[in-house]
């Protein structure tokens, strides 16, 4: 049996098989992609402090994400868009990021551990597991190499839209993000089909109508 800080690779079947981890960040926030990744780990090269990302210092996270991408056997890192997401509903357009980084590996794993309870529609097995960020190592490499890629990008964001505080809350409906929404109006990269964002545009048109 491999263990790695608590986590378990037997949960996973055989160490040796190509397991493929996957998980995503930013099913909750207003404003922004949902990210996802996909990691097939090489036991081989065991990677120390894997952890559910939400778990882990930033500094730390930044470590894990440089050592991940170095030591894993491959990885991808996908995305679906707001616009997606409000054409879809959070829920499937996550399903699809989540089959977007699958497909992204450029090793086909022989089956995919999914972090949660819903399993996307994939070529090969997959399994859910519910807190599968704090069980499984691949996926929480996933967890980590898809909310660093989303932190980083509301950080940008933070210099595009100042004054939503993005950098700090990351797009989630906090009460400073809240306010900002009603002050300022949504942006292009708020997801209008979430009820606060639809409640300022609707606010906002009531208002030019005035």
């Amino acid at each position: 049996m491999i263990k790695q800080m608590g986590l378990d690779f037997s949960l996973v079947a055989e160490a040796h098989e190509l397991v493929a981890g996957v998980d995503e960040v930013g099913r909750g926030p207003l404003c922004g992609a949902v990210v996802t990744a996909a990691v097939i780990l090489d036991p081989s090269r065991p990677i120390l402090g894997l952890n559910d990302s939400k778990k882990l210092t930033e500094a730390r996270r930044e470590k894990l994400y440089d050592e991940i991408i170095e030591k894993a056997l491959s990885w991808h890192i996908a995305r679906a868009e707001v616009e997606e997401i409000d054409a879809l509903n959070i829920l499937h357009a996550t399903m699809l990021a989540m089959q977007r980084a699958v497909e992204g590996l450029h090793i086909t794993p022989k089956m995919a551990m999914i972090d949660g309870n819903r399993c996307p529609k994939l070529a090969m097995p997959a399994e859910a597991v519910v807190k599968g960020d704090s069980k499984v190592p691949a996926i929480a490499a996933a967890s980590i190499l898809a909310k660093v890629s989303r932190d980083r990008e509301m950080a940008a964001f933070e210099l595009i839209y100042p004054g939503y505080g993005i950098g700090g809350h990351k797009g989630y409906p906090t009460p400073v993000h809240l306010e900002a929404l009603a002050r300022l109006g949504p942006t292009p990269i708020h997801r209008r089909s979430f009820a606060p964002v639809r409640q300022a545009y609707e606010l906002r048109e009531s208002l030019s109508e005035v």
